[in-house]
């Protein structure tokens, strides 16, 4: 009977006809079985009687659903929150505490003590021996509590950082003193990103792609140049969707790591290196504005086997970011260690307390002495991709004007880079999966007719009507994402119905009385999502914007764009790659699959599999 529980005869899918909340098949009616066939029905019972209304699914119903997440996937989400967060502070001593404690400075940690490294933990991979706590978090949380406590972005992201890090933060509470050493503005990473990403859409773009074609079966592999359209890969919402529904798009998937994920690869990667210690030993926490984030950072192509070059497949996959939370769960982190966050100091940490990191030019590029700008409005709330893909087209392009038409709604922009009457490049953007859906299903290959001679896709024409009436097909980029408003209306932020009960758990307002607070409608909900963009798009000092503006007017450097160094970029890149001694496109690239699942398939009866076991080889019987 062992067979019959065989492993091999699970399915980690969740099918719809076990997982989804509102399946489209209406159920027969069922008779009763004291029905009387000679009964005379009246008019009441004949309405009563009356077969119900056909079933429908939202678009809400839809996304509410697990049936498109497996129940693995479920598990490895649910494992990641602010009680992991505290459970593994007081489980583990801060690596930085012990440094501290056995040398009295921060010589070994600057990796200028013992040769670099530490005699307690050189080559160690024991991690009973403590951790190195490293913190990552994105612009948009630090608009999302901004807008909250009514402070600047700036203010958001220092009390971020006293809290992780301060005096007066999280080690006060913790059984080991731990807290974070490094915590790190995602803006310094996404700098990175862009830089690549523009790159990749010129190499999409070339002679040379456009006849290449993808091997069968490696449309998603790391080093395969994405066809054109290229579509953003920094959604893990939507790289999910496109994985399991639509697999005929991960061709035109960017390859390029989002700036959560390049962020744990970059900290992984080099502090491993430089202290010589096992990659488990490195803690590394994204704060978000999503919580498909989590799912992101469960990727198994996201780990130290696609970059460690010790790595052998007996060894344990250690992910490159172990735990990811959301700005609603930071302030439950904080409550849980009775920590008052609306009373946290809005200044800086102090420098004198600060390690460098282990390598001087990172360090500058990581925590550089003037403070990074959020992007400006046109570059939209979610990282500015398209933006910066259009400027750098510009740059290269003197004289060049940057064209926009809006689509449909406020979600679908057309873009275009021109001169005179020549069209240099066309991009798009698709926030919510209302509008993704009209765009991959423009982006299915044409069905082949079954009748000779007959027309290819004569029932379907792919590459349809676009933003502006032009096909989809003619896009250089797609900036996709899944939120409508793009990020900073991740799911992971403080929603406008919550406001309230934070402002008056932590203090900064007084209760409603006995009244109930009227429930927020769609009028208060855009209004809200407009303050956190304020935040977002404010978040730069006015003495911080100099010179940031030199390619928006077509006459720029090539190599500055919106205030980015493409060549600085490149060399840091290369720095990485060469002290990790790592090949960069393991460090900045990744790949995607096509993910099997058995919905809609028909499916063997109990009766049926039990028999097909029973005959195979040891099957048992």
């Amino acid at each position: 009977m062992s067979a019959i529980l065989s492993a091999d005869d699970l399915n980690d899918f969740i099918s719809p006809g076990v997982a989804c909340i509102k399946p489209i098949e209406t159920l027969p009616v069922q008779k009763e079985e004291t029905s009387n066939a000679y009964e005379v029905t009246t008019e009441e019972k004949a309405a009563a009687s009356q077969p119900p209304p056909p079933a429908s699914i939202s678009l809400t119903d839809c996304l509410a659903c697990s049936g498109c997440v497996t129940s693995a996937e479920a598990v490895l989400v649910s494992l990641q929150s602010h009680t992991e967060v505290l459970t593994t502070l007081d489980k583990y001593r801060s690596l930085r505490a012990l440094w501290q404690t056995q040398n009295g400075t921060n010589g070994v940690a600057n990796g200028c003590g013992h040769n670099g490294t530490s005699s307690a933990i050189n080559g160690s991979q024991n991690e009973t021996e403590g951790k190195l706590f490293v913190a990552s978090v994105s612009p948009q949380t630090r608009a999302s509590l901004a807008a909250v406590f009514n402070v600047s972005e700036v203010e958001a992201g220092n009390m971020i950082s006293q809290l992780l890090s301060g005096p007066n933060g999280l080690r006060t509470s913790s059984n080991k003193g731990s807290d974070f050493t490094w915590v790190i503005d995602t803006n310094a990473v996404r700098e990175a990103c862009l830089v690549a990403a523009a790159d990749e859409v010129t190499n999409a773009l070339s002679p040379t792609a456009a006849k290449a074609s993808p091997q069968p079966g490696s449309e998603g592999a790391i080093d395969t140049i994405p066809k054109a359209p290229i579509l953003t890969s920094a959604c893990p919402g939507w790289i999910c969707y496109a994985e399991k529904t639509h697999p005929y798009v991960l061709p035109h998937l960017s390859r390029l790591k989002s700036p959560q994920a390049l962020t744990g690869t970059l900290v992984k990667s080099v502090l491993s290196e430089r202290y010589h210690v096992h990659p488990s030993q490195i803690w590394h926490l994204a704060i978000m504005p999503c919580f498909d984030k989590k799912l992101e950072a469960s990727r198994g192509e996201l780990t130290s086997a696609a970059w460690l070059p010790s790595y052998n497949q007996s060894e344990e996959k250690i992910r490159d970011t172990d735990c990811v939370i959301t700005a609603r769960e930071l302030l439950h982190l904080a409550a849980a260690r009775g920590i008052n966050f609306a009373n946290l100091p809005r200044s800086p940490l102090s420098q004198s307390d600060r390690i460098p990191f282990p390598d001087p030019k990172l360090d500058a590029f990581l925590f550089p002495s003037s403070r990074r700008k959020n992007q400006s409005v046109a570059a939209g709330p979610s990282g500015g991709y398209l933006y910066h893909i259009l400027q750098t087209y510009q740059a290269q392009n003197p004289g060049s004007l940057i064209s926009v038409v809006r689509g449909r709604n406020a979600d679908v922009v057309e873009y275009s880079v021109v001169q005179g009457s020549e069209t240099i490049i066309k991009a798009a953007r698709f926030y919510g999966f209302r509008n993704i859906q009209n765009l991959v299903r423009r982006l299915k290959p044409a069905r082949a007719s079954r009748l000779p001679g007959g027309k290819t896709g004569v029932s379907r024409k792919p590459g349809g009507a676009g933003a502006a009436g032009e096909g989809v097909k003619d896009y250089a980029y797609v900036e996709v994402m899944a939120c409508p408003g793009g990020c900073t209306n991740g799911g992971g932020q403080v929603k406008v119905q919550e406001v309230e009960e934070v402002r008056v758990y932590e203090g900064i307002q007084k209760a409603n009385g006995d009244a109930p607070a009227p429930k927020p409608g769609p009028k208060e909900q855009k209004e809200w999502l407009a303050r956190v963009d304020e935040a977002y798009f404010s978040g730069t000092d006015s003495g911080d914007e100099t010179g940031n503006n030199a390619s928006t007017n077509g006459h720029a450097s090539e190599d500055i764009v919106d205030g980015i160094s493409r060549s600085h970029m490149k060399d840091i890149m290369a720095h990485w790659s060469h002290i990790t001694g790592v090949d960069q496109q393991k460090l900045i690239y990744t790949s995607y699959i096509k993910v099997e699942s058995d919905v809609g398939k028909k499916k063997q009866s109990d009766m049926e599999r039990v028999a097909g076991l029973a005959v195979t080889a040891g099957g048992g019987w």
